[in-house]
């Protein structure tokens, strides 16, 4: 399929920049997930029933989905038009590639007691967690770095802060990057402490086929081991037919949190930049509009807050849809799993244009500091303050008298205000020492 023919355009045309989730999420990524399940479940329930004398030719098998490709996931695809199943499928697939290997194992023990949730619900714990931990994860602790080294890098950039949209007690811009970096970190913390789990239990979650054929094994504790040692995640406990989905809602929250933080940031990057805090470097044959040749837009802050839209509204339906099922199974968590991709890849795409953006992004330090000498009010609070300390009366209404007026507050204006208040001439001295560029309390120590 040409690009130029894809129906989403995380499969079109961002395909460039969503390309490294095609091994997690694609059909054949989801068959081969699918095919190693099976084959470490046949090769552990070799080991556990004794059942080929110690013989185990273990690299064989586990190159049935070592060695994958399209034509292995073409031959399952051609099974399920004859099955109208795609895990069965599969089944079918290992045992014409045992048939292959002329082996004289017991073909009857692949796939033997399980239900096909206990392949599915394996393998999508499988594909979210290498996916995030091998791609996702990395790009979140890339853009982190980089907004940490932004902050360093501003750190002593005083900055006129806006509350409400109005002038407010200055900051440092490096400070206000910080800030993102900070809350970043924390929900990356609660990430890293959801575990990834699978459902493994049989028809409807309690080893019925597995004890009545074999009563004298433990196979909850087999269970526990296998996705533990075999497959890398936990297997949960006690489940329906289908698992619980509540660690992968609980993840898909924590993304959609991480998103959602990214999308405040682009929206004040987006805000500086109408505002003159920064300005972008220009790309020679860069159009930023059809009609007037001057524009530079910040496309990418853009392109990334819409991108993490798409991506936060697919991962809050699938974490308030997955965790219900109607009694011990539904079919409806069937069609939406499989869209798990789609919301890594716009968040993929996201991240990619936000850290675009970053990179074209040149502070414009004279408008900072222009905005911050055009706003001597701001430092009514200090000084208000200052006053209290030395239980000058009325002080806040005095300030509120000089700066809620039409008038313009300057530095003159600030200057004479104190010149004429009856306090000692140190504390006055204090007072006439704070300007906007100075009254940043620990916005530059963190």
């Amino acid at each position: 399929m040409d690009i130029l023919d894809a129906i989403s355009p995380v499969d079109g045309r961002y395909r460039g920049k969503t390309e490294p989730l095609a091994g997690y999420f694609s059909e054949s990524a989801l068959i081969r997930y699918r095919v190693k399940v099976e084959i470490e479940y046949y090769i552990a329930l070799l080991k556990e029933l004794k059942a080929a004398d110690g013989n185990i030719p273990e690299d064989a098998l586990r190159d049935i989905y070592r060695n994958w490709s399209l034509d292995s996931a073409r031959r399952v695809k051609d099974i399920e038009k004859t099955t109208n199943h795609d895990v069965k499928a599969v089944e079918y697939f290992i045992k014409e590639r045992l048939d292959a290997m002329h082996s004289t194992l017991p073909h009857e023990l692949v796939h033997f007691g399980l239900t096909s949730q206990d392949i599915n619900n394996t393998s999508f714990p499988m594909m979210i967690k290498e996916a995030h931990m091998e791609v996702v994860r990395p790009m979140y602790v890339e853009l982190t770095d980089k907004l940490q080294s932004l902050a360093m890098e501003w750190r002593n950039i005083p900055m006129l802060a806006h509350t409400h949209g109005q002038p407010a007690s200055p900051t440092a811009l490096g400070k206000e990057i910080m800030v993102f970096v900070y809350r970043l970190r924390e929900q990356l913390k609660t990430i890293d402490a959801t575990p990834f789990t699978g459902k493994f239990g049989g028809a409807t979650g309690n080893f019925n086929a597995h004890r009545v054929a074999y009563p004298d094994r433990d196979w909850r504790k087999f269970g526990d081991q296998f996705l533990k040692e075999n497959l890398g995640i936990e297997r949960q406990q006690l489940t329906t037919q289908i698992e619980n989905y509540d660690y992968l809602a609980a993840y898909m929250d924590g993304i959609r949190r991480m998103n959602t933080i990214l999308i405040d940031l682009c929206r004040d990057i987006w805000t500086y930049i109408s505002m003159n805090y920064f300005r972008q470097r220009i790309k020679a044959g860069e159009v930023g509009s059809s009609a007037m040749p001057h524009k530079v837009n910040p496309i990418d802050f853009e392109n990334a807050e819409g991108n993490f839209g798409v991506a936060d509204a697919l991962l809050t339906h699938f974490s308030m849809k997955l965790p219900i099922s109607r009694m011990q199974r539904d079919l409806t968590d069937s069609t939406v799993i499989r869209n798990l991709g789609m919301p890594l890849a716009h968040t993929l795409v996201a991240l990619q244009s936000l850290q675009k953006g970053l990179g074209k992004l040149l502070l414009n330090e004279s408008k900072l500091h222009d905005d911050l000498e055009d706003n001597w009010a701001v430092t009514a609070e200090a000084i208000q303050t200052v006053l209290r300390s030395v239980d000058y009366p009325n002080p806040y209404e005095a300030l509120k008298q000089l700066t809620r007026t039409n008038e313009k507050v300057t530095a003159e204006s600030m200057k004479a205000f104190i010149e004429g208040l009856d306090v000692a001439d140190d504390v006055k001295q204090r007072l006439l020492a704070i300007t906007p560029h100075n009254y940043l309390g620990y916005a530059t120590e963190w």
